[in-house]
């Protein structure tokens, strides 16, 4: 099945889902959008990459549009303003190169580099003005993205952004030690974790920036904003997790719901896939309530006020980008050159990646 009428690679071609992976509600009942400013900012992070020397020359021109890492924040947040889209789907591709620094340094078990990279990330988050031309490109253009994406909303969203990130950060120390020590957490500690290094909570923020305004507390916490937030990006960990699995079993891994579900549940790989793509399908019609209670909601909101009729809109458009997610991150899992294991030459090494991009010297 083709995701688009018109497909944003240079050659379409029809996207076909395994059986085993295919979630026919979202084909039929979350219809996909793309961000007119799509192509221009494909072309706008690919030269950033090679700005910011995240990706070497070579890999960014063969790999970086099939990577469709700005397909998924184009399909994401929807209506926000190109200069805010274009901060968040650059910080996204950090994101991505980030986690490959990451699983490079456990593969090869560089735990020093990794203790010294998680110190300077913590302090860039909080400076990252002093950290602009740092020596590790990764470093640097994290704290590019950071500055960027400060500037769009009052020092109170940018204090929770901080915090959220800096519990990101200290979420992939713990994944790294359980990894290095090939420990498999139980299947709650594992799914906290999960909420954590997925950032469940960062793309939640961007939500504001991309609407145009910082939510009250009296919105993010009210319980079925928090609740439809949660389960978009519930469903794509745990979709992320279900499409990872045989590649994860396979390669060693401990960081997988599928494999905490069978080391400590004792399921077998056909239990734990049934229970995975159960808790997937159940993200999705809870969020289908959760969503009409939060349009409700943003209906009091609209209380006669200019800024009552402002934040209703800003509500609705979150919690329309909350739906778009789901289509987004199903469509990205089965186009993005990221999970096509089967077509490396090295399984254990995405081609994408180079010793000298993932730290190495």
């Amino acid at each position: 099945m083709q995701a688009f009428p018109h497909s944003t690679t240079a050659t379409p071609t029809a996207v076909v889902v395994p059986p085993s992976l295919a979630l026919p509600v979202i084909e039929s009942v979350f219809p996909r959008q793309l961000h007119p400013y799509w192509p221009r900012l494909q072309e706008k992070t690919r030269i950033w990459l090679l700005e910011k020397r995240l990706m070497p020359a070579d890999k960014v021109r063969e790999y970086a549009d099939g990577l469709c890492y700005t397909d998924l924040m184009a399909g994401f947040y929807l209506g926000a303003s190109d200069e805010v889209l274009q901060a968040v789907a650059d910080y996204s591709a950090w994101f991505f190169v980030w986690d490959d620094r990451h699983d490079r340094n456990v593969v090869h078990g560089r735990t020093d580099d990794w203790r010294r990279l998680r110190s300077r990330l913590h302090a860039a988050l909080d400076a990252p003005g002093h950290h602009l031309h740092h020596p590790d490109p990764l470093v640097a253009g994290f704290a590019d993205s950071v500055v960027r994406l400060y500037g769009f909303l009052p020092d109170t969203w940018n204090e929770r952004f901080a915090r959220h990130f800096h519990a990101v950060i200290e979420a992939y120390d713990r994944e790294f030690r359980n990894r290095t020590e090939g420990r498999v957490p139980g299947v709650e500690e594992y799914l906290a974790l999960r909420r954590l290094t997925f950032a469940h909570w960062i793309w939640t923020d961007l939500l504001e920036p991309s609407a145009g305004c910082e939510f009250p507390d009296a919105v993010r916490k009210h319980p079925a904003y928090r609740r439809a937030a949660l389960l978009s990006q519930e469903f794509a960990a745990w979709y992320n997790d279900l499409c990872s699995l045989p590649k994860e079993i396979a390669g060693d891994e401990v960081h997988n719901l599928g494999i905490s579900l069978i080391t400590h549940e004792g399921l077998t790989l056909e239990e734990a896939t049934d229970d995975l793509r159960r808790r997937v399908e159940e993200c999705i019609s809870e969020f289908l309530d959760a969503e009409q209670q939060v349009l409700r909601f943003a209906g009091t909101l609209a209380d006669g006020t200019v800024r009552g009729k402002e934040l209703s809109a800003a509500v609705r458009a979150a919690v329309g980008n909350m739906r778009n997610w789901f289509s987004s991150v199903y469509w990205f899992h089965h186009e993005s050159g990221r999970y096509m294991v089967d077509s490396w030459d090295d399984r254990s090494t995405p081609p994408y990646v180079t010793n000298e991009a993932a730290g190495e010297k």
